[in-house]
């Protein structure tokens, strides 16, 4: 398991340095500069400008310098906020957007789990149909919307929680379950799915015929057989709520990941939208390899098989 590991972390540095290359050409073939305004600078002004930033330089030779940095940790200086290096910008915005993203993981995964799983044992009753209704709504829904409901009824009518910021925990209920809207929508839709199709298995009738209670079937049996299609959606989930979701971040004003990289696009913050992008890779990259590795504690005989091919 531990080669198995290693492996694909090696097979990932490809993976980011392509991730990096197409980041950064693609932002310096994008209309605009980090440095235009209404009022053009001078023409000297701007050669001096370019020349102290190297954006003076051929593209490629830029590239090379940006590697050449990251090699010895240094994802250079942000234009945006002058003088501030990329890492200390990521270090304050990271803790923001990590609680937002594990707080909304936890939610979905401990209302949706159940809830799909309860939809497939009560099927085509009220329950089942409500936890369709659940799924459909929070798949369909934008996360604006969403949101702004949220904030409409919880803080504007009722006074009940803050509408922004994220300093207590009172302040972080309605983005968690903003974020975590859609995500819990989705693994409660494929848990029903997947649990559905296990409860057709010969092995939970076998289960049945031995006296086991259906509530004992359905969550010791019929569900742990049923997590490897939710494993493989959590990858992408637990990334992106990990980084923080760019519309929740900006609407509910968390200091987190997501707010820096709008305004960073929008700024043309050249090194901060390169450091954001190639840590969003990263976690993309871990998180699918845990779930790579979830699936032999769900199911031993894929650990098994990943052994004799090691």
């Amino acid at each position: 398991m531990i080669r198995y590991a290693l492996r694909r972390m090696a097979g990932a540095l490809p993976t980011l340095l392509i991730l990096a290359a197409l980041t950064f050409f693609l932002l310096r073939f994008a209309p605009g500069g980090p440095f235009d305004s209404e009022r053009a600078f001078p023409p000297e002004v701007q050669a001096a400008i370019d020349a102290k930033y190297g954006l003076d330089q051929p593209l490629p030779i830029q590239f090379g310098r940006w590697l050449w940095d990251l090699l010895h940790s240094n994802l250079g200086e942000s234009l945006q906020y002058t003088g501030r290096p990329v890492t200390e910008i990521l270090a304050e915005a990271v803790p923001a957007s990590l609680q937002l993203g594990i707080l909304a993981l936890l939610l979905s995964v401990a209302i949706g789990l159940p809830l799909g799983a309860i939809a497939a044992w009560k099927r085509n009753t009220w329950l089942d149909f409500s936890a369709v209704f659940i799924t459909v709504a929070g798949v369909s829904l934008p996360s604006y919307l969403v949101a702004s409901f949220l904030i409409m009824v919880f803080s504007l009518q009722l006074g009940w929680l803050p509408p922004a910021l994220w300093e207590d925990w009172t302040s972080m209920i309605l983005p968690v379950v903003t974020l975590s809207t859609r995500p819990l929508a989705l693994i409660a839709r494929i848990t029903r799915s997947s649990t559905l199709e296990a409860l057709a298995s010969d092995y939970v009738r076998t289960a049945y015929s031995k006296g086991l209670s259906s509530l004992s079937v359905v969550f010791r049996h019929a569900l742990r057989n049923s997590l490897i299609p939710v494993l493989t959606l959590l990858g992408p989930i637990t990334a992106g709520l990990l980084t923080g979701s760019f519309l929740v971040e900006v609407v509910f004003q968390i200091p987190g990941l997501g707010r820096h990289f709008v305004n960073a696009v929008l700024n043309r913050d050249y090194p901060l939208v390169m450091g954001i992008t190639l840590l969003y890779g990263v976690v993309l990259i871990a998180a699918n390899l845990a779930v790579d590795l979830a699936y032999g504690w769900v199911d031993p005989r894929i650990r098994v098989d990943s052994q004799e091919h090691a």
